[in-house]
């Protein structure tokens, strides 16, 4: 796909976005991003690999001075869970219609914007809960990498505060691995340029996002609700460009 001079301007701010996002929250970089990029235009299956290959490369930074600090055994339990779910959803992505993934991604994206605008959280308090949520996050993790909130709200129950981005980075790299593969298997076309040349411009936001992941995580009900309020206007607007 040919960008203009704009439409690569307003890439680079949204993957610096993302990468403030992942960082600085821990989670929730392409959840934050796609619904945005989707708006340049291309579809799911265009960006997707391009926000993979960021999330393995900046994720793989951060493990590299805090792999001790990660939850091993939970991980290893909860993904029994999620990845067979993962699987299905990457094959969606594949099979399904550009549309219709659209229309799920800004749905889903909707469904986190209202929940946040809201002071609401995602929540388990029971195992049968904790293995839907593990579930269905990793189906929609699949799909589209907007998974994330539907996992943390597990993870978060069972992982300690100063354990949990990492582990949730581990788990990440996983799923974005097992992503990435499927996508050279079946040969789904790789924007590799593009997402070198994003690179520096998401580093931004990765640095960024780090030294203020502290402060974030203080006021994280007041992120979210701005965040929320301009991702439900943003994804409201998309989706009714794409019904209509």
């Amino acid at each position: 796909m040919i960008f203009s001079n704009t439409e690569l301007f307003l890439v680079g701010l949204i993957f610096m976005w993302a990468g403030f996002v992942r960082t600085g929250l821990g989670f929730g970089g392409a959840a934050l991003g796609l619904p945005l990029m989707l708006m340049i235009g291309a579809s799911p299956v265009y960006w997707l690999p391009v926000i993979g290959l960021h999330l393995l490369f900046f994720s793989s930074l951060t493990l590299l001075k805090s792999i001790k600090k990660v939850d091993w055994a939970y991980l290893k339990s909860s993904l029994w869970w999620i990845i067979p779910p993962t699987l299905i959803g990457v094959f969606g992505l594949i099979a399904l219609p550009a549309k219709v993934m659209i229309i799920f991604i800004y749905s889903i994206t909707i469904f986190y914007a209202v929940i946040w605008t809201f002071g609401q959280k995602i929540t388990s308090h029971k195992s049968w809960v904790d293995k839907f949520l593990l579930i269905f996050g990793g189906y929609v993790a699949g799909t589209s990498l907007t998974g994330a909130p539907l996992i943390v709200a597990v993870f978060m129950r069972h992982v300690t505060k100063e354990y949990l981005r990492n582990t949730l980075f581990v788990l990440w790299f996983i799923l974005v691995s097992i992503k990435m593969l499927t996508f050279v298997a079946i040969g789904v076309t790789i924007e590799w340029q593009l997402s070198l040349l994003l690179i520096p411009v998401a580093a931004i936001g990765h640095i960024f996002g780090l030294k203020m992941h502290d402060k974030i995580i203080q006021n994280d009900a007041i992120f979210k609700r701005w965040v929320g309020g301009a991702l439900f206007v943003v994804s409201s607007f998309g989706l009714l460009k794409i019904i209509m």
